[in-house]
């Protein structure tokens, strides 16, 4: 009798699970994955948004910040480059967190290489932190390109009061929009519908959110529309973090915020367990 083992005697039975838990290996492979698609054209995915931003910057500093202008922001008296430059940086990287995360799932079911995200080891959950995990990554470099630009710029000050605030609401921000552009690439069947999102709700809600200007500034009707509006709270948090006051309540804009980035993740994992658009 051989004294060698059969062929197959260790492999696990059929149905029988052999990742019980969490499989980080796969997960970082996706995470990585991930980057290095957006780190391969980091010319177009990090630097041309971090100068499209600063360019922002230079013109309504030009235009509209002359003159020593200020805003008038909870009583305080605020250099308008210093007022609009937290806002511009939480802005590109929210716009590009979309972007990123709205263009995987699309361009896998366009080519037809979705397979690559829904065969590997991976759970429903794990495949939804891999595709957000790289969202925020990409958010957060386009968010330092951008404060590191302007942090040269003469007459900004672009130095954090409370660096928890930039990190905490840059991260609330960064997983809103990657978890509605997972939504949005679970849905669009083409390039046009993940674009017409990103042109009629994101920029829009975006630019409407107190980027430019005070909220209080604004008449009673248009104020409880801003209210309204997730990326208001997001951009206020933010400028907390770099002046010190805000136009809204910090803990209930951070509540708001998370409770909209748990809705958004739950509603993205039912739709991706389900296959609903992905595997049908």
């Amino acid at each position: 009798m051989s004294s060698h083992p059969e062929i197959g005697h260790n492999l696990p039975e059929p149905g029988v699970a052999v990742i019980r838990n969490v499989n980080w290996g796969g997960l970082r492979t996706l995470y990585i994955k991930e980057v290095r698609r957006f780190f391969k054209v980091q010319l177009q995915t990090i630097w041309a948004p971090a100068v499209t931003t600063l360019l922002f910057l230079v013109i309504f500093t030009v235009a509209l910040g002359g003159g020593g202008r200020t805003v008038e922001l909870q009583g305080n008296q605020i250099h308008f480059a210093n007022f609009i430059a937290p806002g511009l940086i939480v802005m590109g990287m929210l716009q590009n967190a979309f972007a990123n995360s709205s263009f995987s799932l699309l361009v896998g079911k366009i080519q037809g290489t979705i397979v690559d995200y829904l065969m590997p080891p991976l759970s429903t959950g794990e495949l939804l932190a891999g595709l957000v995990g790289g969202s925020v990554t990409r958010a957060f470099c386009v968010g330092a390109a951008v404060w590191l630009a302007m942090a040269f710029w003469p007459g900004v000050d672009v130095v954090p009061r409370h660096l928890w605030a930039v990190l905490w609401f840059g991260l609330l921000g960064s997983v809103f929009l990657s978890m509605l552009g997972v939504l949005t690439s679970i849905w669009a069947e083409k390039f046009d519908h993940a674009a017409a999102v990103s042109n009629f709700v994101v920029a829009p809600l975006s630019l409407l959110s107190g980027t430019f200007y005070s909220v209080d500034k604004l008449s009673p009707l248009f104020q409880t529309i801003s209210h309204l509006n997730p990326f208001f709270y997001i951009i206020s948090g933010f400028r907390y973090g770099f002046l010190g006051v805000a136009d809204s309540p910090i803990l209930l804009g951070s509540a708001l915020i998370l409770a909209i980035d748990v809705a958004l993740g739950l509603l993205c994992y039912a739709l991706l367990r389900k296959g609903w658009k992905t595997k049908s």
